[in-house]
């Protein structure tokens, strides 16, 4: 549905902190499902760590942001135009959960529920899959704000 071109039009995040590499889902003010393929030559690994590599849990809610941001910006009704004088901050991360380590060659999968969605206010539920297996979850709060 978005390739990592289209996700560059919607979010300002750039290589090395842009966590969504494609969107296959979306209904506008409900839900997305999007993606990030795990890959060893990412710079977080050399610290994170070496010699037994784990994807961080906060680069984990941070992709589950990213994602939630794209739904809040496409769900908005502001132009593609509009939109790029946009940013989303986020107010809040509650009741996040690890539940299985993500590894290199792990693809995780963003599945990203509305629970409210206002104006500017957008609050979500986060949940991040390796296969069918849950990973992480998290409820997110954010502000969608000019930039």
């Amino acid at each position: 549905m978005l390739d990592v071109i289209e996700i560059q039009k919607i979010l300002p995040h750039r290589y090395p902190f842009l966590l969504v590499d494609r969107v296959t889902s979306m209904e506008m003010g409900k839900d997305i499902v999007a993606y990030k393929n795990i890959s060893i030559s990412e710079p977080v690994f050399q610290g994170h760590f070496p010699g037994h590599p784990i994807y961080p849990g906060v680069m984990i809610l941070e992709g589950m942001a990213q994602a939630g941001g794209i739904l809040a910006l496409q769900s908005s009704g502001l132009t593609p135009e509009e939109i790029q004088e946009k940013v989303i901050y986020f107010m809040s991360i509650d009741n996040a959960k690890f539940r299985h380590p993500v590894k290199p060659g792990d693809v995780l999968e963003y599945r990203i529920t509305v629970l409210k969605l206002r104006k500017n206010l957008i609050v979500l539920d986060g949940k991040a899959y390796v296969g069918d297996k849950l990973v992480s979850e998290a409820e997110l709060k954010a502000m969608v704000m000019d930039k």
